[in-house]
């Protein structure tokens, strides 16, 4: 038997008033997803414990079986171990974006999806600017998406830092780090001073003055957040006794892959975004699957979408995973297999941010097809499945069993 995880990121929403009081799930056109949903079993999970944020990394930590209450500790590591960055015990690694800043407003968390080789020229003046030697490492990423790793045990974890994403036309001076008790300040202070420098630096950069005359958003000012220490995961393969790996183009989500034991593949033109190669992801499971039990394919575009705001856009791309991806996914499969299909959390395109609402499941497996009251694919739909309600940290347990279905 073979497993095969598709994770749609933020895939599910709430009615939307443009759309006539449905999802964009509920008005996409997803026959693959459909027939997964009619000859499967259903449900709906809670990916994001309450005490915890709505991040991406506590839902993949629970879609995988790995309760985030306790080996969540940051999603900076997470993202370091993605791109080979070592830790040290004291270490705190952060993840580090280029964001737009205007008139004291934080107004694009991406700095316009700025481009890898731009960010990095950017990024390096920050770097020659703050880097201390043994204490303050900058680590290029993709995109926007970066790092900064305080090294050494000077520093503490014990600060508040606001996701980017979540701030959005808020003032700076209202979301700068926060320290939690007195062991913070001096990390604080460290935040604060590279956030203002970085300000300074960048505004004026030549990159970012042709941005602008193009019309194009900025990257002038990074924002460090997700802090945390290095986790210690039990391995994948301990736990359920099979081989497994991850595709994705989202560091977050290869780290966990790292520190499971799963083997990260990496997909030529997989970005992360809407553009991303679907038929690439397709066929590079098809061929990790000849050497390897399970797969697990993430699929950062609907995210990406909602936090723009775009419901056509997300709908576009909920559509483009379904045909480009699924449908390649379902004509290349041989032999038995059991396919899963799932949103890590709901992002509501109308905030532009995630929320804790329960995330739409549907499991099918060649052995045990079977017709459904479930007819399509949806935030409503599946709540006339058979497997109810459920928490996150259950679903893999579920999945590697779905086979034998209950009766």
């Amino acid at each position: 038997m073979k497993y095969i995880l598709i994770i749609g990121d933020g895939m599910a929403d709430s009615p939307l008033s443009e759309l006539g009081g449905k999802t964009p799930l509920q008005v996409a056109d997803h026959p693959n997803m459909d027939f997964i949903a009619s000859h499967g079993e259903c449900g709906r999970l809670i990916t994001l414990p309450q005490e915890l944020d709505t991040g991406t990394d506590i839902a993949i930590m629970s879609i995988l079986g790995y309760d985030p209450r306790e080996f969540h500790t940051g999603r900076g590591p997470l993202e370091a171990a993605s791109i080979g960055i070592k830790l040290d015990e004291h270490d705190i690694a952060f993840r580090c974006n280029l964001i737009t800043e205007r008139n004291g407003i934080l107004v694009d968390y991406s700095a316009g999806h700025i481009s890898t080789d731009e960010a990095k020229e950017l990024l390096k003046s920050i770097k020659d600017a703050c880097e201390k030697p043994k204490e303050i490492k900058f680590f290029f990423g993709v995109g926007y998406r970066h790092l900064l790793v305080l090294k050494g045990n000077k520093h503490s974890s014990r600060i508040i830092c606001t996701p980017p994403h979540d701030a959005l036309n808020k003032p700076i001076s209202e979301i700068l780090p926060k320290e939690m008790d007195q062991k913070g300040a001096k990390t604080v202070r460290t935040l604060k001073r590279m956030i203002m420098v970085s300000k300074d630096i960048l505004s004026d950069h030549p990159i970012n003055r042709k941005r602008i005359k193009k019309g194009i958003n900025p990257a002038n000012m990074i924002w460090p957040w997700g802090h945390g220490t290095k986790p210690k995961f039990q391995p994948f393969y301990d736990l359920y006794g099979i081989k497994g790996a991850v595709i994705s183009a989202v560091d977050i989500v290869n780290g966990i892959g790292v520190f499971a034991g799963l083997d990260v593949i990496r997909v030529p033109g997989a970005t992360g975004y809407y553009d991303t190669n679907y038929e690439g992801k397709a066929d590079y499971a098809l061929e990790s699957l000849k050497d390897h039990d399970l797969v697990l394919i993430h699929v950062e575009a609907p995210d990406e979408a909602g936090h723009l705001g775009d419901f056509n856009l997300k709908i576009k791309t909920i559509e483009d995973l379904d045909k480009r991806l699924i449908g390649r996914l379902l004509e290349g499969l041989k032999g038995d297999y059991t396919i899963a299909l799932l949103p890590d959390h709901a992002t509501s395109t109308e905030l532009r941010t995630h929320s804790r609402d329960p995330v739409p499941f549907a499991i099918f497996s060649t052995s045990q097809s079977r017709a459904s009251k479930v007819k399509h694919y949806d935030e409503i739909s599946v709540k006339e499945g058979s497997l109810g309600l459920m928490e996150g940290v259950k679903f893999m347990p579920l999945f590697l069993k779905q086979n034998r279905f209950r009766k």
